[in-house]
């Protein structure tokens, strides 16, 4: 089961992941993908620290996260991503334009090929007003076709807003 929930800022998106991961009484492994490259990052980062149940098993990896997945997923646990479009600004903003689309195709060949149960976290950002900055709309753009990618590779596809999950394909929560 690889889910992909979607969702504005403060959306409810990373709480409905978790409570699907903790409700199925399997373990969980945590893939982070955020930076603390500032204090707000740092604030929202211990906000998710402090939420998570302390058996998780938490893993850090702001890039490289096919090669996360890979080494963690398993049929008998919940791998939750939290989230793709922080792994994708880290992406964006290295200094190498290959490290972008190498890891992003190991993404989804990888995702393809995995038995375990996935929940993968992202913010839908193509819902609004066009942005003026180069590197902003880049990023709409990517996203928007990283989320395409995924919904058709994905089991499940919710999209959240004011905490209420919206089924786009597969089954109910």
């Amino acid at each position: 089961m690889k889910t992909l929930i979607l969702g504005g800022v403060r959306s409810g998106k990373s709480r409905l992941a978790e409570r699907i991961a903790t409700d199925s009484g399997l373990p969980v492994t945590y893939i982070a993908t955020a930076t603390a490259g500032d204090d707000e990052m740092r604030t929202r980062i211990e906000a998710h620290r402090a939420r998570r149940p302390k058996d998780w098993f938490v893993v850090e990896e702001p890039r490289e996260l096919a090669a996360a997945l890979h080494a963690h997923v398993t049929a008998d646990r919940w791998v939750l991503v939290d989230c793709l479009t922080l792994w994708l600004t880290n992406l964006l903003t290295d200094e190498g334009e290959s490290l972008l689309e190498r890891e992003r195709a190991a993404l989804l060949n990888v995702l393809a090929t995995l038995p375990g149960r996935i929940l993968l976290v992202s913010n839908e950002t193509n819902m609004g007003v066009m942005p003026l900055g180069e590197l902003s709309r880049r990023y709409c753009d990517e996203a928007g076709r990283l989320h395409q990618d995924l919904a058709r590779i994905c089991d499940r596809v919710i999209l959240t807003i004011a905490g209420l999950p919206h089924i786009l394909k597969g089954e109910p929560v």
